[in-house]
Formats: C-alpha cells, structure tokens, sequence
C-alpha cells in the first residue's frame, strides 16, 4: 500500500556519466523513442513497402533534426519569446533545457513532409506510420521530465500527490505521469489496436488525425493538473498556453478525420 504523500530524493538529472561524458534522462528519452519509431517504420515497411532502403537510413537523421529544431523554437517563441529576443545566441543552448511538443510536432509534419517529397514516399502513409509510434516518445519524454523534477503538477489540496524537492512542501499532482500514462501508453494502446485489429488503415490519414485530435483532447485534460509555466502563468483566467495551443490541433485533426473519410469514397 502506497502512503501519500510521496516525498521524493533529489534526483540527478545526469543518468550516467563516463568520465566527461554526461548522458542526461532527457537524451535517454529521445534516443528510446527515436529507436522504437525506426524500429516501427522497418516492422512496417516490411508489410507495406512504401519507404526505399536509402530513404529508411536516412529518416533517423530527418527525425532528430525535425523535432529538435521544431521543439526548440516552439519553446522560443511559444513560451518564452520575451526572453529569448534579447538573448537570441541561447536559442543555440538546447541542452540547458526548455523545448515544447507543439513546436517538435509542427517540425516534424513540415520535416516529414519535405522528407516524402525527397524519397517520393506518400505523406499521410508515413505519417500515419509515425502516428502509431509518437506516443512511446512522449511516453519517455514525460518519464524524463519527472525525473528531472520538471514540469510537475498543481497542489494537490490533499494528501495525495509527491512532494518535489524543488517545489516547496505541499503534495503536487504527478502530472508527468499522468501524461505519460494517457498521451503516451493509452493513446499507443488506442492507435496500435486501430491498426492491427481495424481496416482503418484503408483510410489515408486517419491514423494520424487520431492522433493529433486525442492528443490535444489528452493534453487539454492534463493541464488542468499541471502547474503553468512560471514565466507565463495563465494566459487567460485557468486557460494555460498547452490548452491555448492543443485546441488548433484538436481541430486540424477533426477536419484531417473527415477528409481521409470522405476520400475514402471519392475514389
């Protein structure tokens, strides 16, 4: 039995180090999630046939600088611009931290697309491929921010929660693992057995509007136990910026859902 609230150890946000090197849970994160996606892609293509040998080995280089690049400016401009337009040489310093989903997510869809254009592979096809993979990257990035005691959650106004030693003495809401477990486990659960036990995939692109629509949903849910971003607070009475930002996305993947509907039909 399991007595709240959990009072957690510093944790050192270095997961192994070999003399100069330092490997952070972080890195960890996104090295696990970038090898289940190429892990995912191979298993797929396999069945699917839709990605060349060169355009496979060459996707892991597209993927990284996709997501860091889009994630790093959507930290930027999204949630700390003020900051960063007097200090634009610190956009460079990814690894003191600080990068958004929505922006790594923006980059990769415009990585992706430019990608298939270079390897004349069909988008949607890919994306959705890449849909069924993204929520185990989310999963162990969310595992890393609770490591890294960061991102955590709202007090809890009761026993129940952790108390982080970088965040005063109430309990707060786990919110990192709550988003791990939702928009990570749950949604890979959801979109994995959509594909395996469905003929959805005879619907071009409705995997990922899925995707984008239930992580938005997800997102939207859990930030009502997350504690908003210092720098910004609420942007409008309890809406925060991860709500301001997942409602286009829940949008974007309605009307994405009815058009690979739609043209399903039209063929």
């Amino acid at each position: 039995m399991i007595n709240f609230p959990i009072r957690l150890p510093e944790i050192d946000p270095v997961a192994l180090a070999i003399g100069p090197l330092a490997i952070r849970w972080y890195s960890l994160a996104y090295i696990a999630g970038i090898l289940f996606a190429l892990f995912w892609l191979k298993k797929s293509n396999q069945k699917e046939r839709y990605m060349s040998e060169a355009a496979y080995d060459n996707w892991i280089t597209w993927a990284v600088l996709s997501v860091m690049i889009g994630g790093r400016l959507g930290y930027v401009f999204f949630y700390n611009f003020s900051y960063f337009r007097h200090h634009l040489i610190e956009i460079l310093y990814i690894w003191q931290g600080g990068m958004s989903f929505h922006g790594g997510l923006l980059g990769s869809i415009l990585g992706m697309f430019i990608f298939a254009k270079k390897y004349h592979i069909n988008f949607l096809q890919l994306t959705d491929n890449l849909s069924i993979a993204a929520p185990v990257g989310l999963f162990f990035g969310r595992l890393a921010n609770f490591m890294n005691m960061e991102l955590y959650g709202r007090v809890s106004g009761s026993d129940f929660g952790i108390i982080f030693p970088n965040a005063g003495d109430l309990p707060r809401h786990p919110s990192q693992l709550y988003e791990a477990t939702l928009e990570g486990l749950f949604l890979f659960t959801i979109l994995a057995a959509l594909n395996q036990f469905t003929k959805i995939k005879q619907f071009r692109g409705m995997i990922s509007a899925i995707f984008i629509t239930l992580y938005g949903c997800f997102r939207m849910i859990i930030e009502n136990f997350r504690e908003p971003d210092e720098q910004i607070g609420y942007i409008f009475q309890q809406i925060t910026m991860g709500q301001l930002l997942s409602l286009p996305f829940i949008i974007f993947g309605l009307f994405l859902f009815f058009i690979s509907y739609q043209s399903k039909f039209q063929k």
